[in-house]
């Protein structure tokens, strides 16, 4: 019970921080909502709704990741629609007489945006069998060398560059290419077993991964880079999270939470202002905003301009002369761009507006349980359980709404075994933002093949528990010293989520 005391202290300083869109009243109001809950023989009131008002209570099957805010007004749903349909077409290389869906590449991951994100869910990684390995889509590479210039150092410094991408390939390994184009080399994935000893005599085993690139297209990669393996998330939920108050991230970030705790935040440029902004969305929290994170994904997965990032050959690299002499599928009757602004709008509200679902079981007796055993092993220090959003958010629909995303938006080291030795931004190759947990209960639902962490490793939500190290450890080490009864209740309140 010390670790829920402290959560009750450490609550109220998170809270204390100035929010600039509230008058005094609204800032207390809002402060007694959030704090951490000390009953847990009951539910929580609204808990049931973890998206406030745009919480969907549609019936729960595959299509449950795939609604829209119930909030969103008509002209909204109307604009949703829209972006639902660029978010699942698929784009073809140019030319072509689909000339509003062509320039697709020349290198490129994935053809549509649903390819990844598997019925907005999370993305499927290759497999563990060997015997049923499929190509590697959603599981993205990231690659990266360390600076070995001033420039570097310079650009690294102010936060124009992210990392230093491999000089050929670019800071992401394309699988596909148009064709004409040699792709640039395929992933490979070999697991190694690790077994984990649990009190009351049961076992885990864990897949260690391990990475390799086979048949570069250009020629052997650095012997120096660093790659990191990033799986594709679900896609619920990311207006709400935009709409959270910085000051309510940095408040978190500044809470003393027990156990060495630190979360912190990541600084990145915003390029539509070019100003350094909080970043709140990839692994790394590497991107500020919805709409920045799609016109990456754009560029960097399917070769793909738009008004942020004009480039028409996407992660083509200077090593790669004849990448630039393909065709590009820029129409000057369709604007200047492969997706130009008003595409994009319609993809930013999609994608801002994908609702997260109800709560189920929030009043069954082993939700509860399991519920306070999380609470006790201060899971809640980076799973932050809830927040109001900001009255003055940018849509009408996400605002001064009690969400409950279970996350700080923060970066945490995460230990030896989730590093990946890249940096991005100011996140080290140990250090990832704390996922949201809403909709988890629900992820094998949308795609029955998905699994947990940021490379897929984790076949059970258990196995993704007993991976968080560092910063982690002591929360990990009280849920392996449970009773199999009490792990089996701790999942089942994930699994409610």
């Amino acid at each position: 019970m010390a670790v829920l005391a402290a959560l009750a202290t450490s609550g109220a300083t998170a809270q204390s921080a100035q929010r600039d869109d509230l008058g005094v009243e609204d800032r207390d109001r809002v402060a007694r909502v959030t704090a951490p809950t000390r009953d847990f023989s009951r539910a929580e009131t609204f808990e049931t709704l973890p998206a406030g008002a745009g919480t969907t209570r549609k019936l729960v099957n595959a299509d449950i990741f795939s609604h829209p805010s119930a909030n969103l007004t008509f002209e909204g749903r109307q604009q949703f629609l829209v972006g639902n349909g660029l978010f699942r077409k698929d784009w073809v290389s140019a030319p072509s007489s689909t000339q509003a869906s062509d320039g697709l590449g020349p290198l490129f991951n994935a053809r549509s945006c649903q390819a990844c994100h598997t019925k907005d869910g999370r993305g499927t990684v290759p497999g563990f069998d060997p015997l049923e390995r499929t190509d590697a889509v959603a599981l993205l590479l990231r690659l990266a060398v360390p600076p070995s210039t001033d420039e570097h150092r310079r650009l690294l410094a102010s936060g124009e560059l992210p990392f230093v991408p491999e000089p050929v390939y670019g800071s992401q390994l394309q699988n596909f290419a148009v064709a004409g184009l040699p792709a640039e080399g395929r992933l490979e994935i070999e697991y190694e077993p690790v077994a984990v000893a649990l009190n009351g005599g049961e076992t885990a085993t864990l897949m260690k991964p391990v990475y390799r690139i086979e048949d570069p297209g250009y020629g052997p990669l650095r012997d120096d880079v660093q790659i990191s393996p990033r799986l594709a998330p679900p896609m619920i939920g990311l207006g709400l999270l935009e709409a959270v108050h910085p000051a309510d991230i940095l408040a978190n970030a500044a809470a003393d939470h027990g156990d060495g705790i630190s979360g912190r935040p990541n600084w990145v440029r915003d390029a539509r202002s070019g100003q350094t902004a909080l970043g709140r969305f990839n692994w790394k929290a590497s991107q500020p905003t919805v709409e920045q994170q799609s016109a990456v994904a754009f560029s960097n997965d399917m070769g793909l301009s738009t008004p942020l990032f004009p480039s028409h050959y996407g992660e083509c690299t200077a090593a790669q002369p004849a990448c630039f002499d393909m065709p590009h599928g820029a129409q000057p009757r369709l604007g200047e761009h492969e997706v130009p602004g008003e595409l994009m709008d319609f993809v930013t509200t999609y994608a801002v507006n994908l609702a997260v679902p109800q709560r189920r079981d929030v009043d069954d007796a082993r939700v509860l349980a399991g519920k306070k055993l999380f609470y006790e092993a201060n899971c809640v220090a980076c799973h932050v359980p809830k927040y109001v959003t900001r009255r003055d958010a940018e849509r009408p629909e996400h605002r001064f709404q009690l969400i409950w995303p279970y996350t700080d938006l923060l970066l945490h080291d995460m230990g030896e075994g989730l590093a990946d030795g890249v940096s991005e931004g100011q996140a080290s190759g140990s250090e990832w933002r704390t996922p949201p947990l809403w909709g988890i209960g629900l992820t094998r639902t949308v795609n029955p093949n998905a699994t947990w962490l940021h490379d897929g490793r984790a076949r059970t939500l258990l196995e993704a528990i007993l991976w968080h190290g560092g910063e982690a450890q002591a929360a990990r080490d009280r849920v392996v010293a449970m009773t199999p009864q009490q792990r089996a209740d701790l999942i089942r309140f994930l699994e409610s989520l």
